[in-house]
């Protein structure tokens, strides 16, 4: 009889717990997203939110505002929602705590913010109403900053401001300066409102795990307070500090523009002298050509002719740079590794003591295409992009456009571009016509004095007067010159490093709100008759240390089996990608392989990958897809992947950028991974 009734007791079990609105995890493992097999249900606690050991029972220990925790059941009690919950994935630490504070987080986005460069501060709106009313309005600019000025009134105040008021936070302005790229914060993405053309309206929530609750206050709802550290180990906060380096193209040609290097650094270093500021400006030079296996007479593919040295140091650099000249023998294509150069320069020069940093890359050639066998990094334009934005590093491209290289042009202008497309306001890519190589050399110089002159003047001279109390002096540079472009490019990147500057200085961080929504573009932009659309923050997606090594397995997997497909010249990709998925799948049964199966249909990329607001290089792929492919095209595939792992392989190495929430398991750790860096 007891063992009849046994399963009867725990049918009757079951049924009260679904009769009383409970839902619970399996042991040890949170709840899943509906429809999901591997993604957890996840919340971000407001302020209020205490542990409770039942539903209903009294509070307990106060959690920390902002928190993101795993949910492990659901259960109403009295009419009220109730979670169980806790920080972790493994089922440890779990208590109760009111559904009402707490907000779904249903997708991994999160936001950054843009960097300052041609764009206002973002403000933070208490409601979507209040934002699409300011949206819809003439004459926003105006309106922007009557708003950014109340706001600041009241936060300078200490008045708490009318309930009507429709801001409720900003981002810290030009005086406080700006949130470090490379600091930790989360902003959330819990929904979305597409009904403006030119931009999208967010509900975001803003929370910055490296602060002090007990300084906070009451502040943290008001976007006030004090602010977190900036970037670990990262430069004085005393003075500004500026680093300039050149990867420089040292191929046949680019003699005349090595001469005017040299001419130009021995310019800038008489420059810093007079103003001053030995102390705080470095230059380095990085040359690169391209592949010693392919070619052995070039000599080397990359190369460190000056580490960044101020002119306290001037003998030894400008020593080292009388010793480069231009190759004696050709290179294997007119493309050179110059993505090579550029990442040498991003690792091996020693940035940490600057606040501004800036790498102009100077070359008449475009970057070799991925599909090339003598590459010798995994590495695109994007992927360097994303890793210079890891590191606060602006990237200028001064494309020398000789009658030489006409048929690459098009080519190498637009994979430039995709090494500025962040800039607010103007673009870093800057060509430089050369129909001779006297012409193209002045130009350069130019170009490049100008752009350097303002980023100084910019930084340098409003240091003086910031320190003298006094209004900045308008002062005749003679180095300025009269090329606007280049001058308005320098102006903003020299406004965009002193906000850096003043953000370390001030430990700026960004707004802690439970809820709001913001536009994703600066809506100044939106007066102009023809608007630059400048982007205010950037997507990326949250990935959990454990979910960005899985990830980086699943593409190995596809990467082996690409590769063995196209040496051996079989028809067994998509079978040998099935076959992988079977064995780790707890389902095997759930995958099927059919003409019209997708690659993102085999199981092995991540569900995280599925719902995000992008069009994916590899999801949508068929097996007539990949076979229909040129093996050049199979080839820049292939070399996709391996960038991708190299990028991932960087993450999980660099430590400092990871959120970790006071998470003792660093598999819970999280990080933010750019769209453009998912396959």
């Amino acid at each position: 009889m007891r063992k009849i009734c046994r399963p009867l007791l725990v049918v009757w079990l079951l049924t009260l717990f679904i009769l009383g609105g409970v839902e619970l995890a399996t042991a040890a493992q949170p709840l899943l997203m509906p429809g999901k097999k591997t993604i957890f249900q996840k919340v971000i606690t407001h302020p209020g939110a205490a542990r409770h050991q039942a539903p209903g029972g009294p509070a307990q220990d106060p959690l920390v505002p902002f928190s993101v925790l795993y949910v492990y059941g659901r259960q109403l009690e009295n009419g009220k929602s109730w979670l169980n919950c806790a920080g972790n994935s493994t089922g440890k630490d779990l208590f109760w705590l009111p559904g009402d504070l707490t907000s779904e987080w249903k997708q991994s986005l999160a936001l950054v913010f843009s960097q300052r460069d041609g764009r206002q501060p973002l403000m933070f709106f208490k409601r979507k109403n209040d934002l699409v009313n300011l949206a819809s309005s003439p004459g926003i600019t105006n309106n922007l900053k009557s708003l950014a000025q109340y706001f600041a009134d009241f936060r300078d105040s200490g008045k708490d401001a009318p309930d009507n008021f429709p801001v409720v936070a900003m981002e810290p302005d030009d005086e406080e300066g700006a949130v470090p790229y490379n600091h930790f914060y989360l902003m959330p993405i819990f929904s979305y409102d597409e009904q403006f053309d030119a931009v999208k309206l967010l509900e975001v929530g803003s929370i910055d795990p490296n602060v002090d609750e007990s300084e906070e206050g009451d502040d943290a709802e008001k976007g006030g307070g004090p602010r977190g550290a900036g970037e670990k180990g990262g430069p004085p906060k005393d003075r500004p500090t500026t680093a300039f380096a050149f990867v420089i193209d040292t191929t046949i040609s680019m003699g005349p523009y090595i001469d005017r290097c040299r001419d130009l650094t021995r310019d800038l270093y008489d420059s810093i002298e007079e103003m001053g500021q030995s102390e705080n400006v470095a230059l380095g030079v990085v040359a690169f050509r391209s592949s010693v296996i392919a070619r052995p007479e070039i000599e080397y593919t990359t190369r460190i002719i000056a580490p960044l040295t101020t002119a306290m140091s001037r003998d030894e650099f400008e020593d080292a740079l009388e010793e480069v000249e231009e190759a004696q023998a050709s290179t294997h294509a007119y493309a050179e590794d110059s993505l090579a150069g550029l990442n040498t320069a991003i690792d091996k020069l020693d940035w940490k003591p600057y606040h501004g940093r800036v790498i102009f890359l100077i070359t008449d050639a475009g970057p070799l295409p991925l599909e090339d066998p003598f590459n010798s990094i995994p590495a695109t334009p994007d992927t360097i992009f994303e890793k210079a934005r890891e590191k606060n590093i602006r990237i200028v491209t001064l494309h020398i456009k000789s009658p030489a290289g006409v048929a690459n042009h098009m080519a190498a202008e637009r994979a430039y571009l995709s090494l500025s497309f962040d800039t607010g306001g103007a673009s870093t890519y800057v060509d430089i016509p050369a129909d001779n190589a006297r012409v193209g050399s002045e130009t350069f110089m130019e170009v490049t004095d100008t752009i350097i002159a303002f980023i100084e003047e910019e930084v340098f001279s409003n240091e003086e007067a910031a320190q003298s109390q006094a209004a900045p002096q308008e002062k005749v540079n003679p180095r300025k010159k009269s090329n606007s472009k280049a001058a308005n490019l320098g102006a903003i990147l020299g406004h965009s490093i002193r906000l850096d500057y003043l953000g370390s200085k001030n430990k700026a961080r960004a707004p802690r709100v439970v809820k709001s929504w913001i536009p994703d573009k600066d809506l100044a932009n939106l007066d102009k008759s023809d608007p630059t659309q400048v982007r205010s923050v950037q997507v990326t997606v949250l990935l959990t240390k454990n979910q960005l090594s899985a990830l980086a397995r699943q593409l190995n997997i596809i990467l082996t089996n690409a590769e063995k497909t196209i040496s051996e010249q079989s028809t067994d990709f998509f079978k040998n990608i099935l076959a992988a998925s079977a064995q780790i799948s707890r389902d095997p049964n759930q995958f099927t392989l059919t003409p019209s199966t997708k690659l993102g249909d085999l199981g092995l990329l991540g569900e995280f990958l599925e719902d995000l607001p992008y069009k994916s290089r590899f999801m949508g792929m068929t097996e007539a897809d990949w076979y229909n492919m040129s093996p050049g095209e199979q080839d820049t595939f292939v070399r996709n992947i391996k960038a991708l792992l190299k990028s991932y392989d960087d993450f999980d190495r660099d430590t400092d950028k990871w959120g970790k929430f006071d998470r003792q398991n660093d598999g819970e750790w999280l990080y933010r991974v750019p769209l453009s860096l998912l396959p």
